[in-house]
């Protein structure tokens, strides 16, 4: 879902919200019951101005409701959140990772409630940057745990060392040259696999160790924020800060495709 989807929804959840609220069924209800006892305050009222007068306080609800940017925040939020189906990640403690990275989030965006003009610019610019800081981290979290569920790669890091002691000893008392040259063949081809294995192995590791210095850099993201003052919006201070989480979202965008390389490489030997 793209980020212009996402405000999309955002803005029927905010419409449907100021529908459903108490002062709009209360209007509703005020409006049905004018028009049906059609009390005139005037003589020249007409029982249709009711209805006009109910939809135009309706509509007024509304237009408050979607020009509220706190309520529209809010929106965007549990709208993004709906993205992820954290049910998927398998693992306890990469779903624990997301579930506090959404966290800072949401602080993130109680920081840039507080703040009015082109602080609060600044700050919702920076939380958007973040946004797709998050969606690499799910996509992280989704191929750690296609790595540990891998059935075929998990036999073959059991069985593939124990073909290679078969083929070795196999080649220490074979005399035909021709077997011995086809062992030899099968030998290289297994080291391959097992090299590859291997790498697979190490990249999963290394993307669960950056799984966690990333939430841990998450962290000194939004305690930097929450130092910004509004003086310091044009300064290096702010600006840097958003290179850093740009650098980071670049960084998980490089594990994830090592990750896709090393893993497609080992399916090519496979």
């Amino acid at each position: 879902m793209t980020e212009q989807q996402v405000r999309g929804r955002a803005l029927g959840a905010i419409i449907v919200n100021a529908l459903t609220r108490w002062e709009s069924l209360l209007t509703v209800g005020l409006t049905a019951g004018l028009v049906i006892f059609q009390p005139t305050p005037f003589d020249w009222w007409q029982p249709w101005f009711w209805l006009v007068g109910g939809a135009l306080a309706e509509a007024a609800l509304v237009i408050s409701a979607i020009t509220d940017p706190n309520a529209a925040r809010e929106a965007v939020s549990r709208e993004f959140e709906q993205k992820f189906d954290l049910r998927q990640i398998k693992s306890p403690v990469s779903r624990k990772r997301l579930e506090d990275a959404l966290e800072y989030r949401r602080n993130m965006l109680t920081l840039v409630g507080r703040h009015k003009g082109a602080m609060a610019m600044s700050l919702a610019q920076t939380t958007s940057d973040v946004d797709n800081w998050i969606s690499h981290m799910y996509d992280l979290a989704l191929h750690i745990d296609d790595f540990e569920e891998n059935e075929l790669v998990r036999r073959d890091r059991s069985q593939v060392p124990q073909q290679i002691e078969q083929v070795q000893r196999r080649l220490t008392t074979e005399r035909d040259e021709r077997v011995r040259q086809d062992l030899q063949l099968q030998l290289e081809q297994l080291n391959n696999q097992l090299d590859n294995l291997r790498a697979t192995a190490s990249s999963a590791k290394r993307a669960e160790i950056q799984l966690e210095s990333t939430l841990t850099a998450l962290g000194t993201i939004y305690a930097q924020m929450s130092l910004l003052g509004t003086k310091e919006v044009d300064s290096a201070r702010a600006q840097r800060l958003r290179e850093d989480v740009k650098d980071e979202v670049a960084s998980l965008q490089d594990t994830i495709e090592a990750m896709d390389e090393v893993q497609a490489q080992s399916l090519r030997l496979r």
